[in-house]
């Protein structure tokens, strides 16, 4: 039995992780005892020992389940060098993660860990149901370890050789970040409604009215949360896929295995073109929607000028060009459906990739893998009958980006449907063949 298919006897998180866990959510767990509690708690001068008293039985009682929590989690490598995981106190579970089929592994560090020097892995592979495992939590270097012993073992090399060396390729300047942010159109339009509603209600209601301000912490809440999130974004470049590391108060790494990509969009707002920028999200198989509320998990590249986005485009999605892709535009009956975006509106595709453009406020242009696509379909609404246009879907894994032609000639829509269920299968073929010699 070679080194890569041996097992591994069972290993545990760090001891401190009950402590760390309920660490995290005791701030909340205070104030959800101040909610409960109300002004009874302050009716005699014992009710703020009161809520702190309440607040450390729940601490002392939730720490314990975590103890017991702690004694069950388990993780190894089977004989076949896939990932194993126990978990659960009152239903136990146990888990097996076939690494052949790795998605992403990520890097977590919340602000109480960082305080402990600890750090959360999460390991997502392809499949239905439950395709996740989170282990919390595990030293800086433990957790860097197992990362680079998951992503070996994927690829079908030694883990026992240390991290891949990586070569760094962008850090997005922090004033761009913070300068990009406050110049999207969502933001201006945030800032600029409440600055007319806090006047509106002060003419109308007095100073009292200035409560209203209050909203005005709406859109700067957005700006420096995302601010935050994509703090100090790094893009590195290592023989198991593109790394990103970002974040002030909780700092994320995550790896983007080759040949994961299912689709990459480029985002170009109003505000953003003077200086030429653009962000890139992506679509990797296994990141579903609600692990991403934020949109950052989505997030290639937060700003970057066209030219440095286009060459980590070419790093993630070898050997597709879609400047070099035809394209067509839809019939004219498409100006009475579209009256603001008409213009902007083209669809196309080669052998490798599916290309949508869309959009005049903000423009969009997604490039999708035809080996990615799940699914194809024609959609026809009322008012696109009457027009005698429809709209083509492209089905992907879940993920924030949504492909689909829109409003296109109705013959147009059902040529390219046609043509992507060819391409589709082809790729499809093209890419079994291929994965079936590299085994």
């Amino acid at each position: 039995m070679s080194d890569l298919e041996s097992a591994t006897p069972k290993r545990r998180v760090h001891p401190v992780t009950p402590v760390v866990r309920v660490s995290t959510y005791l701030p909340a767990l205070f104030i959800g005892v101040l909610i409960a509690g109300g002004q009874a708690l302050f009716s005699s001068p014992l009710g703020v020992f009161g809520v702190i008293g309440a607040t450390m039985l729940i601490a002392v009682i939730a720490l314990g389940y975590e103890l017991l929590a702690y004694r069950r989690l388990a993780y190894w490598f089977d004989a076949d060098g896939d990932l194993r995981v126990q978990s659960g106190v009152l239903f136990h579970q146990e888990r097996r993660l076939q690494l052949s089929r790795l998605q992403t592994v990520d890097i977590n560090r919340p602000l109480v860990a960082r305080v402990f020097g600890f750090a959360a892995l999460r390991v997502e592979v392809a499949g239905a149901g439950d395709s996740r495992a989170d282990l919390q939590y595990l030293t800086v270097s433990d957790a860097d370890a197992l990362r680079s012993e998951i992503l070996a073992r994927s690829a079908g090399l030694r883990h026992d050789v240390g991290e891949a060396p990586e070569a760094p390729l962008l850090v997005v300047p922090t004033r761009d970040l913070l300068v990009s942010l406050l110049l999207r159109a969502v933001t201006v339009f945030l800032v600029l409604g409440t600055g007319l509603l806090v006047v509106s209600s002060v003419l109308l209601s007095g100073w009292s009215g200035l409560l209203t301000v209050l909203l005005g912490g709406v859109p700067l809440a957005i700006v420096v949360t995302e601010f935050s999130q994509l703090y100090k974004f790094t893009v590195a470049q290592s023989a198991d896929g593109i790394r990103l590391r970002h974040g002030l108060i909780q700092t994320q790494a995550r790896t983007i295995p080759p040949g994961r990509v299912c689709a990459v969009e480029f985002v170009e707002p109003l505000f953003w073109r003077r200086k030429h920028w653009v962000r890139l999200y992506v679509t990797v198989a296994g990141l579903a929607k609600s692990d991403d509320e934020a949109g950052t998990e989505s997030v290639l590249l937060p700003v970057a000028p066209r030219p440095v986005a286009e060459d980590l485009f070419r790093r993630v999605m070898p050997g597709a060009d879609p400047a070099a892709v035809p394209t067509i535009r839809p019939v004219d009956a498409v100006r009475r459906r579209a009256w603001i975006q008409w213009r902007f509106l083209t669809a196309g595709m080669d052998a490798r990739i599916a290309v949508l453009r869309r959009g005049r406020v903000t423009r969009r242009m997604q490039v999708v893998d035809h080996a990615r696509v799940q699914s194809v379909r024609l959609r026809q609404g009322p008012w696109e009958r009457s027009l005698g246009l429809a709209t083509v879907h492209l089905d992907l894994p879940p993920g924030r980006i949504n492909a689909y032609w829109p409003h296109f000639g109705l013959q147009q829509c059902q040529d390219l449907l046609a043509d992507e269920i060819t391409r589709m299968s082809a790729a499809r073929a093209s890419d079994k063949s291929t994965r079936w010699m590299q085994n």
